[in-house]
């Protein structure tokens, strides 16, 4: 299963285990427990370290766990960890082994210091870029503290449990038995959500910081490149950001991001983090931006966030990005991760064989459509507009599907189902004002972008998109704060313009600090 490179690669990493791992493997007579006792028998002849036993008799097959020998530890992969999830594995490989984990001190304290019995389950597909930080949280959590048991399952080859459990998203996430959450978490929004005092003293230590000269709100592309501006020029500087990464972590393929050729959203979002970590920046993750208060002439700006927390700075910089736009319409909640999804990537392989629906003609929509194509049994898009807008070349691909529907000239007016999950939508005829009704079991929402300003109306300028209204430099309608990326006015919503603005951004906010502070 592996090629001589990955294994060459693998073979390298395992050098850093110290201590003996037990594979248990839990098979059957199926194709895929072959294919996994394959795999598994390549990784024992990488290692004298590791041992593979297959007499396991868990009732999920196949699967297989991984410990000490006469260890406590309680990590089991329910399916075939490849693709996104390889580097799960290997993770965990070494984790299991002895090697250390990257986690600070404290959060590993945390983890160890958590009482009580947690049995998670996390569904994830392959094909998900967002599964993959659950699923690494939560076997480190294993490795660290015995009260807790993870098990990560690939929802596409256990079906059974998925239709039972109307999983219909990735990654969802059950503790005892009862749904946890879904979508992508990290390490630390996790145990925010196990140890609730946890965000209380996140806010205590973070109101006791001294005011920053640059405090950049948001950690996507345009927030990275301010820090790293303002870092460079030894200024006091601070992030706060809901997720570093941004939008970038949904993200699938990224081929125009000059000077490297080929890349994924989590991969570069983790690069992103790693550059702005080089230098002397004070990041604080889960900090949701709640208030702005500006400064008058002279005085320090003021950031409140939803923790409870406060940050105070001489200069701020805006770069808290955007979100998927929604459809807005009956059911969209109510149905939301129950047949309603945004990531394609992510959620497409729950729909294998199903009928689904793509809301959207332009690039993102067609891309999504194209996909879903080779995954499930039939695709209708639906364009708003009387013609797609995407770029010729998918359009080309997309019209030589057998599977796919385009309708155009179509408003989306409900979602339909059963209480449970999606059963159908409901979209009207622009020319005609027919309403029809499709059934299927899936809706992929792909209409665009809205910024994240939601927080910022009736104190700083926006446009009419919302979007905050930014000058050749980056400045807003307040002296001293300034904006970058895809929350600003600034056309074309592409990661490679974001950091460039953000750059921008930050080279202005110092422009400001020097000329502020000289004397008269």
């Amino acid at each position: 299963m592996l090629d001589a490179n990955l294994k060459a690669q693998l073979k390298s990493y395992l050098e850093r285990v110290t201590q003996p791992i037990e594979i248990v493997a839990s098979l059957d007579d199926g194709a895929k427990s072959r294919e996994m006792h394959d795999l598994l028998k390549e990784i024992t002849s990488l290692s004298g370290h590791i041992t593979l036993l297959d007499n396991g008799n868990d009732a999920r097959k196949p699967s297989f766990s991984l410990n000490r020998p006469g260890g406590d530890i309680s990590l089991r992969f329910a399916g075939i960890p490849m693709g996104h999830e390889f580097t799960s594995l290997v993770l965990a490989l070494l984790q299991v082994g002895g090697h250390p984990s990257k986690a600070s001190p404290e959060v590993i304290e945390q983890i160890r210091s958590l009482k009580g019995e947690f049995n998670f389950e996390t569904y994830f597909s392959l094909s998900c870029q967002n599964c993959p930080d659950v699923v690494q949280a939560l076997n480190l959590m294993a490795v660290l503290n015995p009260n807790i048991r993870h098990v990560a399952i690939d929802g596409a080859l256990f079906q059974d449990e998925v239709t039972e459990r109307q999983v219909m998203a990735v990654p969802s996430v059950y503790l005892n038995g009862v749904n946890f959450g879904q979508g992508r978490m990290g390490l630390e929004e996790i145990l925010g959500k196990l140890d609730t005092s946890a965000i209380e003293r996140q806010a205590e230590k973070i109101n006791a910081k001294e005011a920053f000269d640059v405090l950049v709100i948001g950690g996507g592309p345009a927030g990275a490149a301010a820090a790293i501006y303002a870092a460079r020029k030894g200024i006091r500087t601070g992030v706060a950001a809901e997720r570093f990464g941004g939008q970038v972590l949904d993200t699938m393929a990224i081929e125009n991001f000059i000077s490297v050729q080929e890349t994924e959203g989590p991969k570069l979002a983790t690069a992103l983090e790693e550059h702005v970590k080089q230098y002397d920046v004070d990041i604080m993750n889960l900090q949701r931006a709640d208030t702005l208060l500006p400064g008058k002439a002279g005085e320090l700006h003021e950031v409140k966030f939803a923790s409870g927390a406060s940050l105070k700075a001489k200069t701020v910089i805006l770069a808290t990005g955007a979100r998927w736009r929604e459809m807005n319409v009956p059911g969209e909640q109510e149905y939301r991760s129950r047949g309603v999804a945004y990531c394609p990537h992510c959620d497409g392989p729950l729909f294998k064989g199903k009928r689904v629906a793509v809301i959207g003609g332009g690039n993102s929509g067609v891309e999504a459509a194209i996909d879903l194509a080779g995954i499930v049994s039939h695709v209708t898009l639906l364009e708003f507009d009387t013609k797609l807008r995407a770029d010729a070349v998918l359009q080309r691909k997309l019209n030589s599907l057998p599977n796919v529907t385009v309708i155009t000239n179509a408003r989306t007016t409900e979602v339909t189902g059963d209480g449970q999950k999606v059963n159908g939508l409901r979209y009207e005829n622009r020319e005609t004002n027919v309403v029809h009704d499709i059934a299927l079991e899936g809706i992929f929402v792909q209409i665009g972008l809205l910024p994240n300003t939601d927080w910022l109306k009736g104190t700083i300028e926006l446009s009419p998109r919302g979007e905050i209204v930014v000058d050749a430099r980056g400045e807003t309608s307040i002296p001293g704060i300034f904006a970058a990326g895809d929350v600003t006015t600034v056309p074309y919503k592409q990661i490679v313009i974001a950091v460039g603005e953000g750059a921008k951004a930050s080279l202005s906010a110092f422009d400001h600090l020097i000329r502020s502070s000289a004397p008269e």
